[in-house]
């Protein structure tokens, strides 16, 4: 795989649950950290659109042909708003790869969507039917799910575009200038 594959990176910004809508950022970059260009989409706090989000922002970019893949944080944003990989690769036609540091907590992400949410059983599906898969790094390991490309290619994809610790930097980028527009400055882990 070229080391000057274009990704695209996306993660939401910092928010609070009185807030009823925040913002996802996608970064285009270059798999060695060359950044060539933003994109920004508002999403609803544990809303129901962040999906059509997702599909808006890939496929209204001038950047998509030359997209590789989309390396993302996870699948919940601003809250529990749930992508479906799938259904994202299907209507873009662009590999999705989720990227987390930690394996969820299934037991806990079940209670809190039954407290909050009519609908849980279905948000909880989405995360519960996740096949992810433990990818070790220099540091600690990972946990990878994707559509549209198999996991060796994803692995390859992450590896190639990992430049310092265990989170590939088009997310880690996107989490930068998320929780910057958000706060005033970044801060946090992606």
């Amino acid at each position: 795989m070229k080391s000057e594959i274009r990704l695209l990176g996306i993660d939401d910004a910092p928010f609070s649950f009185d807030q009823q809508k925040s913002f996802i950022i996608g970064v285009v970059i270059r798999a060695t950290g060359y950044l060539e260009g933003v994109l920004k989409r508002d999403i609803d706090v544990d809303g129901k659109d962040a999906n059509n989000s997702f599909i808006d922002m890939i496929n209204s970019s001038r950047h998509k042909n030359q997209i590789k893949a989309a390396l993302v944080d996870g699948v919940t944003f601003a809250g529990f708003n749930i992508i479906n990989i799938e259904k994202i690769y299907q209507k873009t036609n662009l590999p999705i790869i989720t990227v987390t540091r930690e394996k969820p907590n299934l037991d806990l992400i079940k209670t809190a969507l039954q407290t909050h949410f009519s609908d849980w059983n279905n948000r909880y599906n989405v995360i519960a039917d996740q096949i992810l898969h433990r990818v070790e790094t220099k540091h600690n390991d990972i946990f990878v799910n994707c559509a549209g490309v198999s996991i060796e290619e994803a692995k390859e994809i992450i590896t190639l575009s990992t430049i310092r610790g265990v989170i590939p930097e088009p997310i880690r980028i996107a989490h930068v200038i998320a929780s910057g527009l958000r706060r005033g400055e970044s801060h946090g882990k992606a």
